[in-house]
């Protein structure tokens, strides 16, 4: 894929990922059919708003908001072009 895909209006989670706190690991997860992809904190905290309902700009401000931070539009957008481009978010 050469030309990057627009990112949906409403991300949600493919349905082949399971997001999950792995207490083994301390750490959130996307499990799949073949393994496992080890999350840190912020893409956990995007991703779990990504639940088909929510618009980006509305994770931006739940984000901006929980955190108390500005200016979160570039990093949501980047961690779900990735996520996109992996299969995780659609």
């Amino acid at each position: 894929m050469n030309e990057s895909t627009p990112l949906p209006e409403h991300p949600k989670l493919s349905r082949r990922f399971r997001l999950q706190f792995e207490e083994a690991q301390n750490r959130w997860v996307l499990l799949y059919p073949e393994g496992m992809v080890q999350l840190n904190d912020s893409a956990a905290e995007i991703l779990k708003r990504c639940d088909g309902e929510r618009s980006l700009a509305e994770i931006v401000i739940e984000l901006e908001s929980a955190f108390k931070v500005q200016d979160l539009m570039p990093q949501v957008s980047s961690l779900l072009e990735e996520g996109q481009r992996r299969g995780w978010v659609e």
